[in-house]
Formats: C-alpha cells, structure tokens, sequence
C-alpha cells in the first residue's frame, strides 16, 4: 500500500520489527533509531512491556538489533538498557536525596555514525521533568554520557557529519507554560565543539509553518546529505477535535502523527530553504492505523544507498517498526523552494 502523493514505497514486508522478534516480554516496539555499521546496519529500538490499557504500568527498555539487508532483522538476546542498567549509569547526573526513582526510563533513541563514533540520542523521564541525552561508543554496548538538557526537551538528532567543524543537534523543548498549555512545539537546531557543551540555540521550523499540521511537531531522523541540502525528515501532529481515532489504551485518542519532509542549506543547516507541501508519508496500513496509538507515523532512521534509494524507518502506531524505501531524486523533487 502506497501514500498516493508519497515517493516512498512500504516494504512488503512490513512490520520490519514485531513483538514477536523480541526475546524479552515485549507487547511493543517502535520509535527506533538507524545506521549503517560496519558492513551491515543497526537498530536501536524501543520496547513497552505490560497490560496493553495501562501504559503507566508499562516497563521501557532499549534493544539493539543488527542486519546485513536492512530488511530482515535479528535482536541481539539482552536489552542494552532496562530500568536498573537506565539508573546505575545515570546515577551521577542526579542528586542523592531524591534516590534510584528519580530516573524513570530512557528512550524514543535515535542513532549517528559521527568520525567512526556511533552517537546516541534518547529521552529520559525523571521525576523533574523529561530531558534530552547524549551518549557515544565504538562497541554499542558500553556508552559514554555526554550530555543531558534542562528540563523540557527531547526528540533530539544529530547530524550525520560535523558542519564547519561542529556538532549539530534538533531538538524539540516543550513550553507549556509559554504556550498557554497548547501542543504547540517547534523545532529548534544547536551546535557543539565536542558534543557536551551546546550553544547557538536557534528556532529552525515553527509548528505553524506545516501546512498539513495543527499542533506540535518535531525532529525525526538524522538528515542525509545531498547535494542540494540536507535532506531531514520531521513529524508533524494533527488533533482531531471531531473523531477518535484506534488506541489500545483506556481513555481516547486524536493525535495523528505525518512524516514531512524539509531541506536545509548544507553550509548553515540553521536556514529552511525548501519544504515538501504535502506530508512524507501519512497512516494507512492497517499496522499503522491500528496498534497502542493508532494513525502515528515516526520517523527515526532515514539512510541513503549508493544505488540513490533512500531508506526510512520509522515507528508505526507506537507498536511496531516499519519501513519505506523511494528514490533519492523523487523526494527531492517535492521541495519546493521557500
């Protein structure tokens, strides 16, 4: 099944990642992260355990899984982060008196291949407030933390490469407060020497410039470079006031995630020069229409081959990981210049 204005294709064999894939008590998996690694690729994926109504109840772990295709995928047996393994190696970056329950999870990661480094981005929850993390290694086991942001920010990518010698990050902050309490968050880019000190905060992509959105938006995947710019994927929300739409959950549900697609200028990523009018790809296999939240569609990987396919992974009713692949040419033929 295809987006009828979409390039891109979904896999046939979609869900490229399942539950059942999972060796641990898994009744999810999404929001994944990937790369190219060695001669192959890698996954880093998300996973909720517990009854499907009560996802406050749910146990978050981060798994790795590794492919020679980029199709067919095998999960590595242990989780490279559960609650206990999250607390012990954030322990430092929080105070003793609040105890081991001030750090809740990390997830939603996002993975780069920087200088031969593999980077991590993530989300971690803690009992004052969500924040964005920062981690490298060479190993994919044994991660060095570099960064964690104030209070409330997430989302967070890097570039696949250093532009003018520094790091580049997007990210999403969250100010309720500012807003009025509205879902109407934007996308904002940064730059580092070193990946630990960020600075040069600057407003990339406000929610109401997306045409086929009416609240938050926010980064997907790491951008893939071509020559025209940098070719970067984000979600974009839809609430819909008059209909509910598929979720396991108690309670309702009428938040519809959409791909989009912009290009940014290669030599000052900071400036939007081109945006797609109409979204990247939107739910309407019924494995992204139905699931823990149905109508979501997140991108977290997004890669270019040498034959000019592009590859873009992403998660789909917060259930499962999915795929869709299109020419390099084809998508960059629905920007339109702004």
């Amino acid at each position: 099944m295809t987006t009828q204005t979409s390039p891109l294709q979904r896999h046939p064999a979609n869900p490229v990642l399942h539950e059942d894939d999972i060796p641990w008590d898994c009744m999810s998996v999404f929001n994944a992260g990937v790369c190219k690694w060695e001669n192959g690729y890698i996954m880093l994926f998300r996973t909720d355990s517990g009854p499907r109504a009560h996802p406050d109840a749910y146990l978050t772990r981060v798994g790795l899984a590794r492919s020679q295709d980029g199709h067919n995928w095998k999960v590595d047996p242990e989780p490279i982060f559960d609650q206990q393994k999250i607390r012990e190696w954030l322990k430092s970056q929080y105070d003793v008196r609040f105890g081991d329950k001030e750090v809740v999870r990390v997830y939603d990661p996002r993975i780069t291949m920087i200088d031969a480094e593999a980077y991590f981005c993530f989300a971690v929850d803690t009992q004052h407030g969500i924040r964005g993390g920062i981690a490298k290694s060479t190993d994919l086991r044994n991660w060095d933390l570099l960064h964690i942001t104030l209070p409330e920010d997430r989302n967070m990518v890097l570039f696949p490469e250093r532009v003018n010698g520094k790091l580049i990050r997007l990210d999403r902050p969250f100010p309720l407060y500012l807003r009025g309490g509205r879902e109407s968050f934007d996308i904002w880019i940064s730059e580092s020497p070193d990946g630990i000190h960020w600075g040069e905060h600057k407003l990339l992509l406000a929610a109401e410039e997306i045409p086929f959105g009416n609240a938050k938006i926010g980064p997907g995947a790491p951008p893939i470079r071509t020559e025209k710019g940098w070719l970067t994927t984000f979600h974009a929300v839809v609430k819909h006031e008059d209909k509910e739409l598929f979720t396991w959950s108690e309670g309702t549900w009428n938040k519809e995630y959409i791909a989009g697609l912009m290009l940014l200028d290669l030599e000052n990523p900071a400036k939007v020069i081109g945006m797609s009018k109409e979204p990247l790809l939107r739910a309407e296999a019924p494995y992204e229409l139905e699931g823990f939240r149905g109508s979501v569609i997140f991108p977290g990987g997004f890669i270019l081959e040498d034959d000019g396919i592009v590859k873009m992974y992403y998660g789909a009713a917060d259930t499962v990981v999915a795929l869709a692949e299109g020419k390099l040419e084809d998508l960059l033929s629905t920007i339109e210049p702004l």
